[in-house]
């Protein structure tokens, strides 16, 4: 009977070496996806972290702060006796109605001085300020004020039914000033229109002076008209720079509301 034939024994020694070499690299290919894994993970939170940082130590917007928290009363702008000048025996004035004051106010103030059979001559001020706050969004409260300025003058010179507008610029009234000066022919005669129209700061201020002879009495001066219309205006300006606790320190605002856009100035009355 034929014996079985031994195995060598070196042979099964390389049967297990082979097979542990088997498992070796297999070991290492999940320990290193394990380890690269956590590797990203890491890189990914380190990001992510960073970015929140970032974020949170971006500045918020700031503005310059507007100059002028206030407005003056609109009725005590213009003193007695330049109201006896301009508007002879006026009542008092009548206050334009405003949703707030501090941003918007106006008022009006108009005479009729009767000469008999020589007729009568017609006067009307108007003052009206407009007020700008600071807006993260819209900008500095000085530079609204300025755009609406250049708007305010463009629109006086386009007055609808105005003849021979002239303009002329206004020294020491605010930042800056214009005067605007026409003519309005209506049934009852030549109204003389002066407007002048200033701005100082985030304020801009319109006054409206306008006066005709009635019934036959002579047309006033335009000249005359336009001199005490600038002099009025430089009270004006200086009540608004003058008006108590209503300049800011300065420094930034985080945040303010828009004040309305005022109408244009209305020339004369029917």
């Amino acid at each position: 009977m034929q014996r079985r034939a031994q195995r060598d024994p070196s042979v099964k020694r390389l049967h297990r070496v082979l097979a542990g070499a088997a498992v070796v690299p297999a070991m290492l290919i999940v320990a290193g996806c394990s380890s690269d894994s956590g590797s990203d993970d890491g890189k990914d939170k380190a990001a992510d972290s960073s970015a929140s940082a970032s974020a949170s130590a971006s500045p918020s917007p700031t503005v310059r702060a507007a100059v002028y928290k206030d407005l003056p009363e609109a009725c005590d702008v213009l003193s007695k006796k330049t109201l006896d000048d301009l508007v002879p025996k006026a009542k008092s004035g009548k206050e334009s109605q405003s949703e707030d004051i501090s941003t918007r106010a106006g008022c009006s103030w108009d005479s009729l001085a009767n000469n008999g059979v020589d007729g009568s001559q017609f006067r009307w001020l108007s003052v009206s300020m407009l007020r700008f706050e600071s807006d993260t969004t819209r900008g500095a409260g000085d530079e609204l004020a300025e755009e609406y300025y250049d708007k305010q003058v463009g629109d006086v010179q386009a007055a609808e039914g105005a003849e021979d507008t002239k303009s002329e610029p206004v020294t020491d009234t605010g930042d800056e000033a214009t005067a605007v000066r026409y003519d309005l022919k209506k049934k009852e005669g030549t109204f003389k229109q002066q407007t002048v129209v200033a701005r100082v700061e985030n304020v801009v201020l319109t006054l409206d002076y306008n006066g005709a002879g009635l019934a036959g009495d002579k047309t006033p001066s335009a000249d005359d008209l336009m001199k005490d219309a600038k002099k009025a205006a430089k009270e004006a300006v200086k009540a608004v720079t003058g008006s108590g606790g209503g300049k800011s320190s300065g420094g930034d605002a985080e945040s303010g509301s828009p004040s309305k856009p005022a109408s244009s100035s209305a020339p004369a009355k029917d």
